[in-house]
């Protein structure tokens, strides 16, 4: 079961277990007489229309209705309402529950992540397993915690066994988290890992390249400077880059003293 769990196995597949060491014995064929193959027609011609080209426009129906829905909420509340009742992403129905946000709306300074995980799909919170109290400990090493700062993600239902979010996904929910920076106005914007720099930047290069400068996320009237860093699982399974997320943090802490986020 640890090794399951490690793997990311958390569902069965069928509802009662199958005993394979006590199936029956396949049942022998009966030999008969094979009569002579009819003649193979020759192929019928592709049709060069799909017959259910109406579902190649569900992606793009979903991401309308996901800049619709996200567009209309004038509240986080309302925000948070309008993806509870938000169906087109299909992360929604392998899911426990929405994992919104956590901290203090009326705060300055936002963190943005990647995906919930296990036990944020169980307590319907963001990072608030292993890598959530290492990020605790990283915002004490400057002076702050939660009720100083609000955390979101960029995807908001957990994939299926950890695995990282397809660009589909990442559409689908990113008119939902760009209201959300919107409705939160930040001062000051962090990003953790790859994931959430590639959602909401334009830039090629990766995380380990990106970190250790200031990015600037403009989006509709917003201008909020922003210093993308390492994701506390990635420093879990590589301490040896604790280091640098330590001067991320730095950086972080000196804008939030130049534009008096606290």
């Amino acid at each position: 079961m640890e090794f399951y769990e490690a793997a990311g196995v958390d569902a069965a597949l069928g509802e009662t277990p199958v005993d394979r060491f006590h199936a029956p014995e396949p049942v022998a064929a009966t030999a008969r007489p094979v009569a002579a193959a009819p003649p193979v027609p020759p192929p019928a011609p592709v049709q060069a229309t799909l017959p259910n080209a109406q579902k190649t426009d569900e992606p793009a129906q979903g991401l309308a209705d996901a800049q619709a829905l996200a567009a209309g909420a004038n509240t986080l509340d309302a925000l948070r309402a309008a993806l509870e009742g938000f169906d087109g992403c299909g992360l929604k129905k392998t899911a426990r529950q929405l994992v919104f946000a956590d901290g203090n709306p009326g705060a300055k300074i936002m963190l943005i992540g990647e995906a919930p995980g296990r036990d944020e799909d169980a307590q319907g919170l963001p990072f608030v397993g292993r890598s959530g109290q290492l990020l605790d400990k990283m915002l004490a090493a400057i002076g702050l915690d939660r009720s100083t700062v609000y955390i979101g993600n960029v995807i908001y239902w957990r994939p299926p066994g950890n695995r990282t979010p397809t660009p589909d996904e990442r559409a689908l929910c990113e008119p939902f988290i760009r209201r959300q920076i919107e409705l939160v106005n930040p001062k000051v914007m962090m990003t953790l890992g790859g994931s959430a720099l590639s959602t909401l930047f334009e830039v090629r290069q990766g995380i380990m390249k990106t970190r250790g400068q200031t990015l600037t996320y403009a989006h509709g009237t917003l201008s909020v400077p922003s210093v993308p860093t390492l994701h506390p699982a990635a420093l879990l399974r590589n301490p040896i880059n604790k280091r640098l997320a330590w001067q991320d943090l730095l950086m972080l802490q000196r804008l939030i003293e130049e534009t008096g986020a606290l």
